[in-house]
């Protein structure tokens, strides 16, 4: 299991483009206007660039910077170059990204892909596309977030109801802080 300093909360499926970005961008709303403070680690499956050709940025980091760092009085942003440093050809694991977050910000990071790893996860799950189920092979799935019957008998939350679904991770959140709480004053 994956060790963080706040709740890792997983949100997957079989494959791209059944709704895990659609549900993020429809549930952080809900649970920020409920008092939560999230982070966001989002899987990428190919190159992606997050610079513009043209921008100063992009012209430092295709000269050669192996980071490059954006600063602002109103956000900050990091970028690492790993081809220049690296020639894995393996995408890198929640556990070399996660160190990389400020967790002393946040309340829960969830956590969009990184299907294979294991952290507490919601599936996504869309009975009309006949694709597997991941929650019948992955014991980290906690619940299937569907728009119809899931052959499972983990909770089922409706796809399409944002507000239903945070109620789910707030309350699976609240467990988990209760149990950092038993653990730490359990400790000598």
């Amino acid at each position: 299991m994956i060790t963080c300093d706040v709740p890792l909360l997983g949100f997957c499926a079989y494959g791209s483009g059944i709704g895990k970005t659609t549900l993020l961008t429809s549930l952080i709303p809900v649970l920020t206007a409920r008092g939560l403070n999230l982070s966001v680690i989002k899987h990428a499956h190919h190159t992606f660039d997050i610079d513009h050709p043209g921008k100063d940025s992009y012209r430092i980091r295709e000269a050669g910077a192996v980071q490059t760092m954006l600063g602002s009085r109103r956000r900050w942003a990091l970028m690492t170059e790993m081809s220049r440093i690296s020639d894995r050809e393996d995408d890198l694991r929640l556990a070399e990204l996660l160190p990389h977050m400020d967790t002393a910000l946040v309340d829960l990071i969830l956590v969009e892909g990184f299907k294979q790893e294991p952290i507490p996860k919601i599936e996504i799950f869309r009975p009309a596309l006949h694709k597997p189920l991941l929650a019948t092979t992955d014991p980290h799935v906690i619940a299937v977030a569907t728009d119809g019957p899931a052959p499972t008998t983990l909770p089922q939350l409706d796809l399409n109801d944002p507000h239903a679904i945070a109620d789910f991770v707030q309350a699976w959140l609240a467990q988990q802080q209760n149990s950092l709480k038993i653990v730490s004053t359990q400790r000598p």
